[in-house]
């Protein structure tokens, strides 16, 4: 971007944005956890985003880096938006299902479209910088959604929190709005989608990953682990709620601290961006915080579990910026929207199987076993991140991504 108004601009759209889905995250949680009483219940809630993307990814990568970004990012918001006020006349767990899989359809383009547009608005040697600002954006968002959405459940009940996160999206479009285009001359802007043309864009992301075999293996590394913590997550209320017998506002306050240690982390992160390098970041913050996913599942009362969610939002902090700046500057941003997508489809398969597997192993079993056993298979995915990244051996082949992204300005 040519000035920090501008990407200050973009920060507060896209935190703003999520501070709305913070707040409605924890709103839905306790409306199907109440409409159900079931930890499965919950899990279904967590299957619909992968369900979506896995429908929607064939195709939209092929999509996004044929359009103008910055106008399908304010579309898609504008369309959550309108959506996600719906959810206010439905009354039934099967209609809020169908309903936030639409929306999560929509959200499959935005996730690819604002990276794609990160990577073409920030410079090579901001893009450490930004993504930890980012992440402290995310970080503050995540300390204050669910304390508000705790107090508005607790005090007006949970619709409230469905409409701040319908006028959150609006709002990060009109924000968006007044950014610059960083596509006014894509060659590509008004190519046809085809068939045809989707078979030649997977050719093109299986070439390329034949090419960039390390970056792939680290790439599924860390995914590994990240699915599997995404998995368990959509246990969490159901742990604080049913195991530990705490209140729906202590669960509010315990996903706030852990946004205070993500805060903490994402804070610190942006401050020692030019003095520590990312894979630090991508491999220690990852190891750490799946360490405090097994602590918070292993503990036995709030100030256990809220010690070891605030240390967990710490060191997951490093982990999100690190491995942001890390895909950002080893997939090329005009393959960056395909790439993405076809990704995220292949992973979404994984990730509807684990996150069912986990559900039903929660009622079947035990919440609290279950959760531990996958905790324990993401510690072990960390593990191997970090003998892949963090050995001396390996600064070579980051410090050359540094130098391409460096002459590509």
């Amino acid at each position: 971007m040519k000035n920090w108004k501008k990407s200050s601009l973009l920060l507060f759209g896209l935190g703003f944005s999520v501070l709305g889905n913070w707040i409605y995250f924890v709103a839905i949680n306790i409306i199907v956890l109440d409409m159900t009483g079931s930890p499965a219940a919950i899990a279904g809630l967590f299957v619909l985003r992968p369900l979506a993307m896995l429908i929607t990814n064939l195709w939209s990568g092929s999509m996004i880096d044929r359009v103008n970004v910055r106008h399908l990012m304010i579309v898609v918001d504008i369309i959550r938006g309108i959506l996600i006020l719906g959810i206010l006349f439905l009354s039934s767990v099967w209609s809020i299902y169908v309903l936030v899989f639409i929306i999560n359809v929509f959200g499959a383009f935005f996730g690819p479209s604002s990276s794609v547009y990160i990577t073409k608005a920030i410079p090579g040697e901001d893009k450490q910088r930004f993504n930890s600002m980012m992440s402290m954006i995310n970080s503050s968002a995540f300390l204050t959604g669910p304390a508000i959405s705790g107090l508005l459940i607790a005090n007006v009940g949970v619709h409230v929190c469905i409409i701040i996160n319908g006028v959150s999206f609006i709002v990060c479009a009109i924000a968006i709005f007044f950014l610059p285009d960083v596509d006014s001359n894509s060659r590509n802007v008004r190519a046809p989608l085809s068939l045809k043309m989707i078979i030649s864009d997977l050719r093109l992301v299986i070439d390329f990953s034949k090419t960039a075999r390390f970056f792939i293996v680290v790439y599924l590394l860390f995914q590994a682990s990240m699915l599997i913590v995404y998995a368990i997550d959509s246990q969490e209320v159901a742990f604080i709620r049913i195991h530990l017998d705490l209140t729906e506002v202590d669960y509010g306050y315990i996903i706030s601290v852990t946004g205070v240690g993500s805060l903490v982390g994402s804070s610190i992160a942006a401050l020692v961006a030019k003095k520590v390098h990312y894979r630090w970041y991508l491999g220690l913050g990852l190891l750490l915080g799946t360490v405090f996913y097994i602590a918070f599942y292993a503990s036995f009362n709030f100030l256990t579990a809220a010690a070891s969610f605030t240390l967990l939002g710490f060191f997951m902090a490093f982990s999100g910026s690190g491995f942001t700046t890390f895909f950002q500057k080893c997939v090329p941003a005009d393959i960056m929207g395909r790439f993405s997508s076809v990704a995220d489809m292949s992973l979404g398969i994984v990730q509807i199987l684990l996150t069912i597997l986990v559900g039903v192993l929660a009622d079947v079993i035990s919440l609290q076993l279950s959760c531990l056993l996958f905790a324990g298979l993401a510690f072990i995915g960390s593990v191997m991140v970090c003998f892949k990244v963090l050995p001396s051996s390996r600064s070579v082949f980051f410090h050359a991504r540094d130098k391409e992204q460096h002459s590509s300005l």
